[in-house]
């Protein structure tokens, strides 16, 4: 029993070796990189559907997208841009730096001004594994209920920034907004919370925050 520790370090560090190079990697060709984590039905695919239509001219934008099988969120955002990968992990409950290393493999980094990875539906797994992204976004909806970010305080505490989706729901399911707000900012003060509803075409605040630190002057001019 006493070994599962090591083993466990043994992977975290080896996946935190392989963060650094992709980091590197990003920095050299200017891209700024979103690692985003939610829940299964929180939303994740169609958000990133609407951001790649909304900001089409404004950013060049790639996806990694996995998923544990089928390839369908790739094929749906594939039909709104061409730089799209999809990593199926199989059993395996996250994303990581390895993945990540042969996902963007496929892509022409230098050509993005953004790459977002949409990580495995989960709240916990992917919080752990370093991808070498530049902001990690954690994603909850008002159907999963208004307890969720204290239930899952790991991804909470760790986010750059945090989104509320489906609040047009708000009059139809019991949620306690304020609850859940003062939840989010009890693990987290500095994060902004990204109120929006994807099926209502409202998120320009997720679509102001992302533009904003895409475009900021250190990602700006991409490496020779």
């Amino acid at each position: 029993m006493s070994t599962k520790v090591p083993i466990v370090e043994n992977v975290l560090k080896l996946n935190d070796e392989m963060a650094i190079q992709n980091q590197r990697l990003f920095q050299q060709t200017g891209v700024f990189v979103v690692d985003l984590i939610g829940a299964p039905g929180a939303g994740k695919t169609a958000l990133l559907e609407l951001t790649l239509r909304q900001l089409k001219g404004v950013l060049d934008i790639g996806v990694i997208v996995g998923d544990p099988a089928t390839c369908r969120d790739g094929d749906r955002l594939a039909k709104h841009s061409e730089h799209i990968v999809q990593v199926n992990t199989g059993s395996g409950c996250h994303l990581d730096a390895n993945q990540i290393r042969h996902a963007m493999n496929k892509l022409k980094l230098a050509d993005l001004d953004l790459l977002i990875i949409e990580n495995v539906g989960n709240l916990i797994c992917p919080v752990s594994f370093n991808l070498g992204q530049n902001c990690k976004v954690g994603m909850f909806s008002v159907s999963e209920g208004d307890d969720k970010a204290a239930k899952h305080p790991n991804l909470v505490v760790s986010a750059d920034a945090l989104i509320l989706n489906k609040i047009d729901l708000l009059p139809y399911i019991p949620f306690d907004l304020e609850c859940f707000r003062q939840d989010v900012a009890h693990l987290n003060r500095t994060a902004p919370l990204l109120e929006i509803s994807v099926a209502r075409n409202q998120a320009k605040a997720w679509l102001d925050w992302l533009t904003e630190n895409a475009k900021r002057p250190e990602h700006l001019t991409k490496s020779n």
